[in-house]
């Protein structure tokens, strides 16, 4: 893999001059609470240009050095701190095994980066994210304005590095492809077993517990964003995670989850029945939910925009909700009014890579219209496709057997040359289907009594 890193490298440095220096740091440790730490995920940036898996670490790029062309600053070598928290690579490792020309101390990294930045006339990083970290560089890089008998030459340009880097996470790549199509069958798997296990009088905590097994001992390294398993009318709320109540008798359950595979992440969304077999009304929606996602997939292609495949969706669901009652008036009108936004308030996509809510921007950058336009698809991005209705109980505008339904279909596409290739096309959605599955026996998990 580490060509991968170094191909990713020289693509981001190619976007800049010779004298330019380019600055990513990792993450950092986050205490949870008392001396419990968050657990543990590599800064989405960092990963991507070295897949250096150690916090307080700071990665320096000098596209025009000779010899020191790829820095990395890390954590010393500790025998006690290894002892108790892991191993550590330490300056020897950051060269021998990550390939850096050059490593240095964590702790150095005020000092270094004041002598990286002399002579340079750029300096480019994300700005904002850690205001800490902003500080040092602005230290280093002003060293030559606030010390002018010094005679420094220090760079005159400060750039955010997002312009240049995340396009590059935009377009993925065949080794990141095949990451999010691992990621994708162990989730869809996942989903199956927590429909298998389904029956009224779990809990949701259960299904949780399901869907988190089976993404584990799949192969998966992590949760890719907090888990959602909405019964009831716990699915009309968007980002539910109590995940505690007691599945009801003729409930549907909303879940929403997705497994991390080499640090990429799937993002599913299924909702079904809790006894086996959907209700008239439960179906109802689920077919208009289910017809606006397969119109929108199918839209995923070159020639096509990102607001395209909103725009697709709403459609499909305002002419839903017209013929059930939920919304009255004109198509055209609803839309262009955002009437809908009253039973679907969300985008129909985002996305999706290293992080759920992927980076890359959905406006395109070379337009000069204003707004700017939408960005247009091209092979090799991926994207969500998430349409849902979401009627709340209280809802007393809606026909009476419709409250406090939500439902939610959501597939992880990329685009390519011909075809959208649904990457979360083994996970079932198909009304039959789902009951089917929903009846099944589970495979993995066996329900817990105590």
């Amino acid at each position: 893999m580490k060509n991968v890193y170094v191909e990713r490298r020289q693509r981001l440095m190619d976007a800049f001059s010779p004298d330019s220096v380019l600055l990513v740091p990792s993450a950092h440790h986050t205490v949870r609470n008392g001396d419990v730490d968050q657990p543990w995920r590599q800064d989405s940036d960092f990963w991507f240009l070295t897949g250096f898996d150690e916090p307080d670490s700071v990665l320096v790029l000098r596209p025009g050095h000779a010899s020191e062309t790829y820095v990395l600053f890390v954590r010393p070598r500790d025998k006690e701190a290894e002892t108790w928290n892991g191993r550590r690579a330490g300056l020897e490792g950051a060269v021998a095994t990550h390939g850096a020309d050059k490593a240095f101390l964590i702790g150095d990294f005020d000092t270094e980066l004041a002598r990286i930045c002399e002579g340079a006339q750029e300096v480019a990083w994300i700005f904002g994210r850690d205001s800490a970290f902003d500080s040092q560089v602005l230290r280093a890089v002003r060293r030559h304005r606030t010390h002018p008998k010094l005679r420094i030459n220090g760079p005159d340009r400060l750039t955010d590095l997002s312009a240049a880097l995340w396009p590059l996470r935009l377009l993925k790549q065949p080794e990141e492809i095949d990451a999010l199509r691992r990621a994708c069958e162990i989730t869809a798997e996942a989903h199956h077993e927590v429909m298998r296990l389904c029956e009224p009088g779990r809990n949701e905590s259960q299904l949780q517990a399901a869907l988190e097994y089976v993404f584990l001992a799949g192969g998966g390294e992590r949760v890719g964003y907090g888990s959602i398993v909405a019964s009831a009318e716990n699915a009309t709320i968007l980002h539910y995670t109590e995940n505690r109540m007691v599945i009801p008798d003729g409930a549907l359950v909303l879940v929403d989850g997705g497994c991390e595979v080499d640090q990429h992440t799937a993002d599913v969304t299924r909702t079904f029945p809790a006894t086996g077999k959907f209700s008239q009304p439960q179906r109802a929606v689920y077919d208009i939910v289910l017809a606006a996602e397969l119109a929108a997939i199918d839209t995923c292609r070159p020639g096509k925009t990102f607001h395209d495949v909103h725009d697709v969706a709403i459609r499909v669901l305002t002419e839903g909700m017209v013929k059930l009652g939920l919304l009255h008036g004109e198509v055209d009108t609803l839309i262009k009014e955002n009437t809908f936004k009253k039973y679907y308030m969300h985008g129909t996509s985002h996305w999706l890579g290293l992080d759920v809510h992927d980076v890359g921007g959905v406006h395109d950058v070379t337009s000069t219209a204003a707004p700017k336009e939408s960005k247009p698809l091209l092979p090799g991005m991926v994207l969500t496709v998430e349409p849902g209705l979401y009627i709340p109980m209280d809802d007393l505008d809606a026909p009476a057997p419709f409250r406090g339904i939500g439902v939610r279909i959501e597939d992880d596409v990329l685009v390519t040359d011909g075809e959208p290739d649904v990457l979360t096309r083994g996970c079932v959605k198909q009304p039959d289907e789902v009951e089917a599955m929903v009846r099944a026996a589970p495979r993995w998990v066996k329900p817990v009594v105590i």
